[in-house]
């Protein structure tokens, strides 16, 4: 029987695709463009000090916390309702609680209605990346070859309007190869490149992608980079061949506590081999969880995660969670609970890495004789 330690994750709503630009570039759009073009400066933020502005937007932001997608919506709608239907960032709600409520038909409607009345390149440029994400998502997993022009049509629109969309350009990237259009998707990777800072965490994925395009059609864990706690940087996407397990849990976790002597098992016996573990805490005490790893000898990468921010972009909602990622960096497997055969899947992970990087020195030795 599998016990697992429940605890319910701050939705983050937050679009993410590997790349850094695009959270970071919506809220500025969201903040600048809250007026239809046209309409006088001094009406623009005439809303935000209404206090039923103010209780409707707060309402809404809680049933998004709760995640109770269609209360949400209708906050949202109610808040745009008063600020004379010119309030860009509730319209940006709506179509946020609706990709979380799995309404995608409606959200690509709401859209639609973003791109209708944003007033700036930028807005456009990201409601029409939105729109595409809504439409990829109508199909889930059975998405047809249609849809995914569809899709592509509206990521290239979006980098059309707004060059540094970035991300737009990524994701039209992975939807030329889902396409089969490899040549096209590379050139869509190495744009990115160009414009990707050598030190951002999602450079190594993207150089990954133009190396090997086909990559973009697995599913590929997400990129992160953390600091550990003795100070080094783990990156995902910079482990060079290697398995990768990821491990969540808390010391207050006890089929968490019960999985330590497994672990320790494994980090031992995969040792010497292309092989890296990361334990991703939940502790909020980071005295208590020093003194954990400290008590059982939990001599691999450690890092705690207290905003559960890591957590969040895996969609680890329950502890002990486990994924195993390949040498290539597709997620191969996801193991929930106490008593998931973890050894197992990672010795044929292992064995197949050991197997490519036998290759690769065979290669090297080969042309070094020549």
């Amino acid at each position: 029987m599998r016990s697992v330690c429940l605890l319910l994750k701050i939705v983050n709503l937050a679009m993410t695709a590997g790349l850094l630009v695009m959270p970071a570039m919506r809220a500025h759009a969201q903040a600048v463009d809250t007026k239809p073009a046209g309409a006088p400066e001094a009406a623009a933020d005439d809303y935000h000090a209404n206090p039923k502005f103010i209780a409707a937007v707060k309402e809404a932001r809680q049933m998004e916390h709760d995640k109770r997608a269609g209360f949400a919506v209708d906050a949202y709608r109610k808040a745009n309702k008063i600020a004379g239907g010119r309030c860009v960032e509730c319209v940006a709600g709506v179509y946020a609680a609706q990709m979380m409520g799995g309404s995608y038909k409606d959200a690509i409607e709401t859209a639609k209605e973003m791109e209708a009345m944003a007033a700036t390149p930028m807005v456009k440029s990201v409601a029409a990346y939105d729109r595409g994400r809504a439409i990829l998502g109508k199909g889930a997993e059975k998405v047809k070859p249609e849809q995914l022009e569809e899709a592509r049509a509206a990521f290239a629109e979006a980098v059309e309007l707004y060059p540094a969309n970035l991300t737009a350009q990524f994701k039209e990237g992975v939807v030329l190869a889902w396409l089969g259009r490899m040549d096209e998707a590379r050139k869509d990777f190495q744009q990115c490149l160009t414009s990707l800072k050598p030190g951002d965490p999602a450079r190594l994925r993207v150089e990954h992608f133009a190396e090997n395009p086909e990559l973009a059609t697995h599913r590929m864990a997400p990129a992160f980079e953390v600091t550990a706690l003795d100070g080094s940087k783990f990156n995902l996407d910079a482990m060079g061949g290697r398995v990768v397990l990821i491990d969540f849990w808390a010391t207050w976790c006890e089929p968490c506590n019960e999985e330590l002597p497994h672990l320790r098992k494994i980090a031992k016996e995969f040792s010497g081999d292309p092989f890296v573990m990361i334990s991703v805490s939940w502790d909020a005490d980071d005295t208590k969880w020093k003194e954990a790893i400290q008590k059982n000898g939990m001599t691999w990468v450690q890092y705690r995660d207290a905003d559960h921010k890591l957590a969040n972009e895996f969609g680890v909602t329950a502890i002990p969670h486990y994924f195993t990622i390949d040498s290539d960096g597709v997620l191969t497997s996801e193991m929930l609970g106490s008593g998931s055969d973890v050894e197992f899947k990672l010795k044929k992970l292992i064995e197949r890495a050991r197997e490519a990087k036998a290759v690769v020195r065979n290669g090297e030795a080969t042309a070094a004789g020549n």
